[in-house]
Parts: C-alpha cells; sequence; structure tokens
C-alpha cells in the first residue's frame, strides 16, 4: 500500500505543478481550464445568458423516434449526463473545497459553473457535429471521435488519432469514480456501522452490473428516473438544514462572499479559495473534461448545436443550484470546521436537523454513487471502444473490468481517492480544451446560425 500511496502522491504532484500568478503558487492546470471558460464564454455570445430559455423550450419539442438520428430523446441524455454530473461530486465536493478553500470557495464554484455552461455547450455540440454510427446503426462519440475528425480534416490525421487515444486512455481510468464508491460507503458506515468496505463495494457493484450489462437503453431509462429523484431527496434535506438555520444565512454569505475576495480563507487566501473552487467546481461540472460529450452523442437531434444548448442546462443545475445550496448550508451549519472530512461534514450538518436526517443523507448518497457509477460506466465502454474496438468480446471485457475496479475504492484512503480521480479528470481536459481551440471558428458559425434560425416545434 505503501507504493500504491507514493504513486498516487507523484502523480497528483505532476498534474497539479504549480507555477508564479502574482507572487503566489497556482496550478498550471487550473489556469489551462480557467482560461477557456472565459474565451468561449465571450467568443460564443454569452450563451449561458442568452440562450437558457431556449434551451428549455428544446426540451419540450425534441424529436420522436424515428425523426431524427439518435438511440435516446435528448431527455434521456440530459437525464444520462446529469447522472455522471449530478454525483457526490456535488455533496462530498463542495465539503473538500470548504476545507480547502474555506466559505469563499463557494462563491468561486458558482461563479466558474456559469462560464462552465458555455464550454459544456461547445464540446457538446462538436461530439454531436462528429459523432459515429455502426452498421447496427448505434452511436459512438466522445472528444476522441472530434479528435480524430477535426485532425483528418486539418491534414493532421496522425496528430488527431494520437490525442484522441490519449484522451481515451485517460477517460478509461476517470471512468472509474472511485469517490463515489468511497463516499457511499463513508456514509452508510456513519449510520449503519457496517464496516467491511470490501462487501460494500462488491454489493454496489452487483447493482451497477445489472444497469452496465444491459446497454444504453437501461442507461437512459435508469438515469431518467434517478435523476430527479436523487436531487430532489437532498434538496430536501439542504433546504431543512437552511430552515433550521435561517437566522445564520445573512452572515453565512457575508461568510462567502469577503472568503472569496480577502486573505482569510483556509489555504492560500483569495487565491486559495479560487483554487479549490476551480479544482471542485471542475469536478462537479465536468465542463472541459468531455465526459459528457459521451452521453450527450446518444441523443436524438436535427442540429447538434441543439443538444449543446440542452448540455448548457447541465452546469446550472449541479453547480450552480445544487452545490451552491448545499455548500451555503454547510456554512451555516458550521460543521466544516471540526475537523471533519468530505461526507462526514455533510452528515454532521443533517444530524442537525434530527439525528435520522443521516438516514436521509445516506440515502441520497447511495442513489447518486449509483446513478453516477452506472453512467461513467457507459463513458468507459465508449473510451475503450475507440481503442479496442467495439465487437461484443471488446465490449464484456470491458464491462467486467469496469465492474471488477469499484469494490477496492471503498477501502482506499480519502485522500488519494479524490487524488486519482482529481487527476484523472484533469489529464482528460488536456486534449479535449485542444479540440475546443482547434473548432473554435466552427463553433461559432454553427452556433450563430443555429440561433438565427426559427425554434424548433
Amino acid at each position: 500500500m505503501d507504493g500504491f500511496n507514493a504513486a498516487v502522491d507523484a502523480l497528483s504532484g505532476a498534474v497539479f505543478m504549480k507555477v508564479p500568478v502574482l507572487g503566489t503558487q497556482i496550478e498550471l492546470i487550473v489556469l489551462y481550464l480557467a482560461l477557456p471558460m472565459l474565451f468561449f464564454t465571450i467568443w460564443l455570445g454569452f450563451p449561458n445568458l442568452t440562450a437558457v430559455g431556449r434551451a428549455l423550450r428544446i426540451l419540450k419539442a425534441q424529436p420522436h423516434a424515428g425523426e431524427a438520428k439518435g438511440d435516446i430523446s435528448q431527455w434521456g441524455a440530459l437525464s444520462t449526463a446529469l447522472s455522471g454530473t449530478i454525483g457526490l461530486g456535488n455533496i462530498a465536493g463542495v465539503a473538500v473545497a470548504l476545507t480547502m478553500g474555506g466559505p469563499g470557495a463557494i462563491l468561486w464554484m458558482f461563479i466558474i459553473g456559469w462560464f462552465a455552461m458555455t464550454v459544456k455547450m461547445a464540446e457538446v455540440t462538436l461530439g454531436l457535429k462528429y459523432r459515429v454510427f455502426d452498421a447496427q446503426g448505434h452511436v459512438h462519440g466522445g472528444p476522441m471521435y472530434v479528435l480524430k475528425a477535426v485532425g483528418a480534416a486539418r491534414g493532421w490525421p496522425r496528430a488527431g488519432l494520437i490525442l484522441g487515444g490519449l484522451y481515451a486512455f485517460f477517460a478509461l481510468f476517470g471512468a472509474i469514480p472511485m469517490v463515489q464508491v468511497n463516499q457511499s460507503f463513508a456514509q452508510v458506515k456513519v449510520v449503519t456501522g457496517f464496516g467491511n468496505g470490501w462487501a460494500y463495494g462488491t454489493m454496489l457493484a452487483g447493482a451497477v452490473a445489472l444497469v452496465t450489462l444491459g446497454g444504453a437503453a437501461w442507461l437512459g431509462e435508469v438515469a431518467k428516473r434517478l435523476t430527479p429523484l436523487k436531487v430532489a431527496v437532498y434538496l430536501v434535506g439542504v433546504a431543512t438544514v437552511l430552515i433550521l438555520h435561517a437566522a445564520a444565512i445573512p452572515g453565512a454569505l457575508a461568510d462567502i462572499w469577503h472568503g472569496a475576495w480577502n486573505g482569510q480563507a483556509a489555504t492560500g487566501g483569495a487565491v486559495g479559495a479560487f483554487v479549490a473552487g476551480m479544482r471542485r467546481a471542475v469536478f462537479a461540472s465536468e465542463a472541459g473534461v468531455g465526459s459528457a460529450v459521451m452521453a450527450h452523442s446518444l441523443a436524438r437531434v436535427r442540429h447538434p448545436v441543439s443538444e449543446g444548448l440542452v448540455a448548457l442546462l447541465e452546469p446550472l443545475l449541479g453547480t450552480m443550484i445544487v452545490c451552491a445550496l448545499g455548500g451555503l448550508a454547510l456554512v451555516v451549519a458550521g460543521t466544516w470546521k471540526g475537523g471533519l472530512e468530505g461526507i462526514a461534514i455533510t452528515s454532521a450538518a443533517f444530524a442537525q436537523v434530527s439525528p435520522s436526517f443521516p438516514w436521509l443523507l445516506a440515502v441520497v448518497v447511495v442513489l447518486f454513487a449509483y446513478s453516477t457509477l452506472v453512467a461513467w460506466g457507459f463513458y468507459g465502454l465508449q473510451a475503450w471502444g475507440y481503442l479496442f474496438g467495439n465487437g461484443p468480446r471488446a465490449q464484456w471485457t470491458c464491462k467486467i473490468l469496469y465492474i471488477v475496479a469499484l469494490p477496492p475504492a471503498a477501502a482506499i484512503d480519502l485522500g488519494r481517492v479524490v487524488g486519482i480521480v482529481d487527476s484523472s479528470f484533469f489529464l482528460m481536459a488536456v486534449p479535449n480544451v485542444i479540440a475546443l481551440y482547434l473548432c473554435a471558428g466552427e463553433l461559432r458559425r454553427d452556433v450563430r446560425d443555429y440561433l438565427a434560425t426559427p425554434e424548433e416545434g
């Protein structure tokens, strides 16, 4: 285990290498992801302000089966993507942001979530534009296919293949969401006393196998049913915490505001709050990482930008609403200052309402973990298919390896789990952001042309 921990620490150190900016050390990969969020928001004309209404209306007029190419509806694709996006990163991740950067990190998560809306729109639009269909008519998509197609179109076929292969390779590791298993087990252990992580991981892996082995149609159906339920149950708990501490809300909002701009953050002052908020916002929204492109590529659409606009809603719901409200609840409860870590901070806040509320949280985190594991199993399958083919043997090999990889995550130290997941996520972003910059011109043309046409339906 010492060798494993050393390897994880070395990987995290390389991925999160720091550079001096205005006299402060800041992680280079954070700047790498912050810049396209700002650039594409301006470049595409602030669609995170102007196009939200149209995105909502698209869901009302989405094409039915037979009216457009794709395996599932646009609502099903959004739900599948949200299953992977709205997970424990929105619960444990907010708690981690607080302990890393203080209350100010919550404001930065909110701000970065708003900019993330445009990046999510851009990467999904490209994913739909360059997705491919196999002989059976099934869809395969993701940043790796975008990189392959764009490289070929620009006369760099080898570079496109290499970049696409790198993305798929990183995604194989990033597609094992170990935090979901680890932190859901942590909460189950708190409320039940059940302490066998391997047994819990095995049971969760078995439940994931029921859907993962069933294919994309099953995935869409499960996602459509679980996503609204898990979010609603969690927000009920958060609202109850906020009502209980209603008198403390103005002071908490002041702490969040001042913590984002002054030197009182937990580590590193305002810059530390920004870095913590940035890392957790990327983990919560996955914008710039490109993972959700693989889910949205399944959608039945008449135009790629249509699904890009639908995807724009993901960071709005997952980061700007769910994360922000959850973060505010933890600040008013004050449990982030008690020396706890991860999901235990949220559990302690829920316990202030009632001794039974940690049980509610346990139900929520298991739902969040399960739906996220199911969605990411599909993402890993897309990456595996790009590298090794989509034949039955290759597909079954990937599914079995994914299921077998889940149980150990319940027994690994949280710090190392976060290191593995963060490193994999940010490595996926490297080739994906390159694709966004390469396609900046065509993205703006496509978005402007689509928004200039009458709305569907």
